[in-house]
């Protein structure tokens, strides 16, 4: 326990949520995209379904976790943190933020009167994914503020805005 506080610079006992979080996520994504495989190669109701549900879920869990840490030490320098762990935080929002996004899109587009089946691919898939846009942008500062890091999301969403060019919403 002591090397995983010191290896994220845990200094207080309710820090360890965000590891604990980040290794229970990563785990459920595992799972769900070894569900997924397993359903698309009709392995379900099979007596070799869990066993390679656990296989599947653990290989997975080991290429995201793989991929996370090498993210994290890209991004260390880039985004300045007081403590390593808040790194898995805004991971954790930014995952959160996207699939959250994502899924309040179809039911916006549908409010809207944009239903898949009855618009065309071609404004349906447009608008969508310009809704998704503002959602996110909202949905990423206040996630952000839930998990502690307000300061790191409002500065990231001023640079991205000002980046395309609507900076002058901030002036």
């Amino acid at each position: 326990m002591e090397r995983l506080k010191k290896r994220w610079d845990i200094v207080q006992n309710w820090q360890l949520l965000f590891p604990v979080l980040g290794f229970l996520l990563t785990l459920a994504t595992g799972y769900y995209i070894a569900r997924k495989l397993v359903h698309l190669f009709n392995s379900n109701n099979t007596f070799l379904e869990w066993p390679i549900t656990l296989v599947l879920t653990t290989l997975f869990y080991i290429i995201l976790l793989k991929f996370f840490l090498w993210c994290f030490q890209k991004l260390k320098n880039k985004w300045i943190t007081e403590y390593r762990w808040e790194m898995i935080a805004i991971f954790i929002v930014f995952a959160i933020t996207g699939s959250l996004a994502g899924r309040l899109a179809a039911p916006l587009t549908h409010l809207l009167g944009f239903d898949y089946e009855t618009t065309s691919g071609w404004i349906y898939w447009p608008l969508r994914v310009l809704l998704i846009f503002p959602i996110y942008q909202i949905l990423l500062v206040a996630i952000g503020w839930l998990f502690g890091q307000f300061s790191f999301f409002w500065n990231f969403e001023k640079k991205m805005l000002k980046r395309m060019g609507l900076g002058f919403l901030f002036n």
